[in-house]
């Protein structure tokens, strides 16, 4: 029987239409695509996570024993629909005035569908340069999945010369971005009457005290600027997004927390944010509260990180990523991917891909046609150049 071939639209449709929410399982469409691959004599390794409940897949194209192979990346998870006016069920592709709309079509289904559908064109050129699938799960929250990939099959591979990450960017070649940290911060206070301030201590106040100076650092990074002038914003970002606390107005609150981030250029100190921000806490603030009760504390725990993406100019990964995208200069974004943790091991990495992050993580997200065809021209040339047909 012959192997099954689906066109990208086909493929759009199948992968959007597994729920690979985040908190979800990602093991129906690993085990699609796994048979799919399968079915064209490709073999997969999966690298599942710890309770087994998700999974990464890993597969060559061509002679995997190799160097300068080219690797494709993409994150199969997507974030959640909830609370959101979707017009149409997000998992399922509706066409309208030339757009595909779907959970995942722009972020980032539609690489992976047009790399998958082009398979047959690969294998029929006969590839004498390996092409590389890297699939992996729980990108949204944290670039968590990527990292045991990249340390268990990446880094014992035949060093390959270029990483494509195929995150929305207009299929533009993005070749820098800014890295991502994400903390939740814990203010235990002593509640009490509120009438009695001086014997209380707030946790809410407290808390937005320590809020108040994340946004003094967020003004001086943006009076630092960015040297290269390339991202927009151009600094680094200090946000506030999540806050909870207190139980009644008369009540001095004993608990606060908030989650907050920053998004440092690529040549920030990673560690200058957080160990600024630990500073105060220890020589202004647990001082004062644990003035009025010894068990009051502030506890910073790190929610997700990921590194930045630098600048590797002129590399013959990037010109080559260049010149299969017809662009003729990079750019730099201020999203993150995980680009930053694939140059920390030392591979080139871009990213490239079709659809726009403005439509990522919204509503009725969608994806052009337009850029659906313009990655399919894309993977097309790769296979030229990779095959010895």
């Amino acid at each position: 029987m012959a192997a099954k071939r689906y066109s990208t639209r086909e493929m759009i449709e199948k992968l959007v239409s597994f729920d690979t929410t985040s908190r979800n399982s990602n093991l129906e469409l690993i085990a699609f695509v796994e048979d799919y691959l399968s079915g064209h004599g490709i073999a997969c390794r999966l690298i599942a996570n710890e309770d087994d409940t998700k999974a990464n897949l890993f597969a060559t194209l061509g002679p995997a024993d190799r160097a300068g192979g080219i690797v494709l990346s993409g994150h199969t998870d997507v974030v959640p629909v909830d609370d959101q006016e979707w017009t149409h069920d997000p998992f399922s592709i509706v066409e309208r005035e030339g757009k595909l709309f779907g959970r995942g079509t722009s972020d980032m289904k539609s690489f992976i569908a047009s790399a998958l559908a082009h398979v047959p064109d690969f294998l029929a050129r006969g590839p004498e340069i390996p092409v590389h699938f890297a699939l992996s799960y729980d990108e949204e929250v944290g670039c968590l999945g990527v990292r045991p990939m990249i340390d268990s099959v990446i880094r014992t591979l035949p060093r390959p010369q270029i990483v494509i990450v195929g995150e929305p960017s207009s299929m533009k070649v993005v070749n820098a971005h800014k890295g991502i940290q994400s903390y939740v911060t814990t203010v235990t206070g002593l509640e009490f009457h509120s009438s009695q301030t001086h014997q209380g201590v707030s946790a809410i106040q407290y808390a937005a005290e320590l809020i108040a100076f994340l946004m003094k650092l967020a003004e001086e990074m943006r009076e630092r600027g960015d040297a290269s002038g390339r991202f927009r914003p151009p600094y680094t970002t200090i946000s506030v997004g999540t806050i909870k606390g207190g139980s009644a107005v008369n009540i001095i609150p004993g608990h606060c927390r908030f989650g907050w981030e920053c998004r440092p250029l690529p040549d920030l100190d990673p560690e200058e944010i957080i160990s600024r921000f630990n500073a105060h806490v220890a020589q202004e603030v647990l001082p004062r509260m644990r003035a009025v009760s010894p068990h009051a504390n502030v506890e910073t725990r790190m929610r997700a990180r990921s590194p930045g993406l630098a600048a590797d100019d002129g590399s013959p990964g990037e010109t080559l990523v260049m010149k299969l995208a017809q662009c003729n200069s990079a750019e730099a974004v201020s999203y993150n991917t995980e680009a930053g943790l694939f140059q920390l091991a030392d591979i080139p990495t871009v990213v490239c891909g079709p659809g726009s992050i403005d439509q990522a993580h919204k509503p009725d997200e969608f994806i052009e046609l337009s850029q659906i065809a313009e990655c399919d021209r894309f993977m097309a040339r790769l296979a030229e150049h990779v095959g010895g047909a």
